[in-house]
């Protein structure tokens, strides 16, 4: 599978750049974290309407 390095927009890990599959079709990341909400935990990132990838939440450890 083909991945692509796209940067994250907003939330702890603003600024980062990571790997993403290009044939996800339902594309999201969750990037373990300790400078979220729940250190130790998640912070969840997926592209906007324009393709930008943006922060949607902080997950606690135990949630995924």
């Amino acid at each position: 599978m083909n991945t692509v390095d796209v940067q994250l927009h907003g939330g702890p890990l603003d600024g980062q750049t990571v790997p993403v599959l290009a044939e996800d079709d339902d594309p999201w990341t969750a990037i373990i974290s300790d400078h979220g909400r729940y250190p130790g935990g998640r912070s969840l990132y997926a592209p906007d309407a324009h393709g930008i990838w943006r922060w949607v939440r902080d997950t606690r450890p135990e949630e995924l």
